[in-house]
């Protein structure tokens, strides 16, 4: 019995079995990802300027774009009209009411109190002649009653021009303060979204798309420039089950590339606690059906600009 097909079979299944179970030395494959910024405006408008393309370098605080900003500034002017016409209705309940006012108030009170003079005079007399029996007592009654009235007319006027010189009460002035508060954060809050038409960029990098046009209208919170920082490039490769146990964070690789030249030193970052199959990104016979679990690490910033997002990476730990 020929058993030469047989022994070659066997051994084609070891060699197959010894290819799965390569030690780790060996490497993994991988990619290069990008953690890309996205850089929207929170209010909607229409795009009037856009200062950078794709493919462009930009430093810190460099203007990317900026949306139509004129509805903000009109509703800005309105907060700041409503600012100033709070302050002035606050200031307002400090204050008595106006001198002419106030004047016309005491020009009434000299009067009533003419008046009041005359008509104790006029009682004095009708008094006397009631003694002597000269007039009835009616007269005297009416006297009376006007001395009276004379002299209600000028405890009001007084009462009144006591209040004319008076502020608010403490309530309304509170209230009054409160307004102009409530108004300066509004102006505070339309000046925010005003400054929002325009945005920078909040750190260096590459800038990896646009996605509008100058003269197109952007809702709120859709992405306008998305930027690829240095720092932001990294390896993702996936681990067999079997050597998940040799790696931990802060743990040294090597990363390498066609066309990078020397290896890329990084460290892992990330490891993933779930396992998935490998995906079909990751060219491999022989980890094509097996479990593996991701694992990401990041090199130096000076480093990172050798990696491009999406290119084929073999990653290899460093003894």
């Amino acid at each position: 019995m020929n058993r030469l097909p047989t022994r070659v079979a066997v051994l084609g299944a070891l060699a197959l079995l010894g290819a799965c179970k390569a030690p780790a030395e060996s490497g993994w494959s991988g990619y290069a990802e990008g953690d890309y910024v996205y850089l929207a405006a929170p209010v909607a408008g229409t795009l009037k300027t856009l200062s950078v393309q794709a493919g462009q370098q930009v430093a810190v605080g460099a203007p990317l774009f900026a949306l139509d900003a004129a509805p903000e500034q009109a509703a800005r002017a309105e907060a700041d009209a409503r600012v100033l016409a709070a302050q002035a209705q606050a200031a307002n309940t400090t204050k008595g009411r106006r001198a002419d006012e106030v004047a016309v108030v005491r020009a009434q009170l000299a009067q009533a109190r003419a008046l009041a003079a005359r008509a104790e005079t006029e009682w004095q007399r009708q008094k006397a002649l009631v003694d002597q029996s000269f007039v009835s007592q009616s007269r005297l009654d009416d006297a009376t009653t006007a001395r009276t009235q004379a002299r209600d007319r000028v405890a009001e006027l007084e009462a009144s021009l006591r209040v004319a010189t008076l502020p608010a009460r403490a309530d309304e002035r509170d209230s009054a303060a409160a307004q102009v508060e409530a108004a300066k954060q509004s102006r505070q809050q339309l000046a925010w979204r005003e400054q929002q038409t325009v945005q920078a960029a909040p750190t260096a990098g590459l800038v990896a798309d646009t996605y509008w046009r100058v003269g197109e209208y952007v809702p709120a919170g859709q992405p306008v420039v998305s930027l690829l920082p240095p720092e932001a490039r990294k390896a993702r490769f996936y681990v067999p089950e079997a050597a998940l146990g040799g790696l931990k964070i802060g743990q040294a690789v090597s990363l390498h590339c066609d066309g990078c030249g020397a290896p890329i030193a990084a460290q892992i970052s990330r490891i993933a606690t779930q396992p998935e199959y490998t995906p079909p990104v990751i060219y491999s016979n022989t980890q094509r059906t097996k479990l593996v679990f991701m694992v990401e690490a990041r090199p130096a910033p000076a480093d990172a600009t050798r990696l491009h997002p999406g290119q084929p990476l073999d990653v290899k730990p460093v003894k």
